[in-house]
């Protein structure tokens, strides 16, 4: 009897166990982009928290199994097929890494390769990743960032066919090819000048990033107290992203907070913000990450001073300080208003 009861009861286990496997594997949604070489592609999408696989291949042709040799006259485009946890990051926030890593006003290939095959193109799987798709094309148009309008398709998601395996992770095999290959290419030039640095590719580690300012923007670390480069700056000016130079926060909201690090009761620009749950430390805190270039800033807290009653507790080591006399050289002219008197 005792046996018969302990299998039933190892039965259930193992199905719920099946059961709770299936529900994780089912939370798991993927996602089409195209933006020339595939290549370039992957480590952007790779380093980005909630990404479980990215993996290069081909869609949109005629027939199946495609091959590096003949995908091409066969009608298929490069693209890259990314696996996610939409719990822990957005479509919208792989749209926004998608748009910086290609030039969308280019209808006939990327850079330096030219073909259908290296069209940009967004492959949605449903209805809900297409309004999503149409709407950050239109917010992108509507920015000014290019002269020339957005031309890269949104289309409706075909088979997959993943590419052979030395393409997969190509630039972490073959990284002094892959580096002198998007640099050659133009994409790298183009990329920087549109956007700025960027967020850096987990295959070629930041050079201008020395190794606490990695372990805070890159790995969540906090910095020391007191011995930090803006908890005591008083000069007026704005604080901007390190990595991707997005404006974060403004001098005249910058107080003392007694902690030792810079603390501000606002973000200046609100939209290059996002916020996530922090569960570390034996409490539940909120993450402070920039948008863009999903850099680690610190945290907020509800103990700031009046009129917000917010407290954003901000590492040196994520931001660069821009005095207000270089707003204009440095490209943040829009901001000066904020010191004139």
């Amino acid at each position: 009897m005792k046996r018969g009861f302990w299998s039933i009861v190892a039965s259930l286990a193992l199905l719920l166990g099946f059961a709770d496997g299936a529900k994780g594997r089912d939370r798991m949604e993927k996602a089409l982009f195209a933006g020339g070489c595939f290549w370039c592609m992957t480590p952007p999408f790779q380093q980005l928290p909630g990404v479980r696989e990215v993996r290069t291949g081909y869609t949109g042709g005629q027939g199946e199994n495609p091959t590096y040799e003949d995908y091409a006259e066969r009608g298929f485009v490069e693209a890259v097929q990314v696996t996610y946890d939409p719990s822990e990051i957005s479509y919208s926030k792989l749209l926004d890494v998608f748009w910086m890593q290609i030039d969308p006003t280019d209808p006939s290939g990327q850079f330096v390769d030219r073909g259908p095959q290296y069209r940009a193109a967004i492959f949605y799987l449903d209805e809900e990743q297409k309004m999503l798709a149409e709407k950050s094309k239109r917010e992108l148009d509507r920015s000014g960032r290019y002269l020339k309008p957005v031309l890269t398709g949104i289309e409706t998601a075909d088979l997959f066919w993943p590419a052979e395996e030395y393409h997969q992770d190509y630039p972490k095999k073959n990284p002094i090819r892959y580096r002198m290959y998007k640099a050659g290419s133009g994409r790298e030039a183009f990329l920087k000048k549109t956007w700025g640095s960027g967020k850096p590719e987990a295959t070629d580690p930041p050079k201008k990033l020395n190794p606490l300012q990695y372990r805070v923007t890159r790995e969540c670390a906090t910095e020391p107290a007191f011995h930090n480069e803006y908890w005591d700056n008083h000069r007026e000016g704005i604080y901007v992203d390190l990595v991707s130079g997005e404006p974060l926060f403004s001098s005249t909201d910058k107080f003392d907070s007694g902690t030792g690090w810079p603390s501000f009761t606002k973000p200046l620009a609100e939209e290059n913000l996002i916020r996530k749950k922090d569960k570390s430390l034996f409490a539940e805190r909120t993450e402070v990450r920039s948008k863009k270039a999903d850099s680690h800033l610190g945290h907020v807290f509800a103990d700031g001073p009046a009129p917000s009653g917010q407290r954003y507790c901000i590492n040196s080591a994520s931001l660069r300080f821009i005095p207000k006399e270089d707003l204009e050289k440095e490209g943040y002219g829009e901001f000066r208003k904020l010191f004139l008197k």
